[in-house]
């Protein structure tokens, strides 16, 4: 599953007609037809009948469903890649460090010594 081919289907949902879709996308329409039957055969399901010109698309019971995960992938992938490319993005959360008494625990305390003063509030707490 390719996360451009749900976008394309998302697009001819929206649209209510492949040859419109594929004017949006800028694809031929035999193009945008052979990935949405790629994606049918991949799904070993019909996802929508197709009508008259004038009457266009009709999702089926599997295209519903598609079309609402298609929805939820495509707007967690954009969210990530915002995430991800977010020069100032904060990361935060708790780090737990676990460990018996030896040097390798040093050096750790000295690490979070060193990061403790570079920073400023209360970011460290030990148990």
């Amino acid at each position: 599953m390719d996360l451009r081919v749900l976008r394309y289907f998302l697009t001819v949902v929206r649209e209510e007609s492949i040859v419109r879709a594929a004017e949006v996308l800028h694809l031929t329409q035999p193009t945008l037809s052979r990935q949405l039957k790629e994606l049918e055969a991949e799904f070993g399901a019909r996802l929508f009948t197709r009508g008259s010109r004038t009457q266009g698309i009709t999702l089926t019971e599997k295209g519903l469903l598609l079309r609402r995960r298609a929805e939820e992938l495509i707007q967690l992938a954009d969210r990530t890649q915002e995430e991800m490319t977010r020069r100032d993005a904060v990361i935060s959360g708790d780090l737990t460090i676990g460990g018996g008494e030896s040097d390798a625990m040093r050096v750790v305390a000295r690490a979070i010594r060193e990061v403790k003063g570079t920073v400023s509030g209360d970011l460290f707490s030990s148990v």
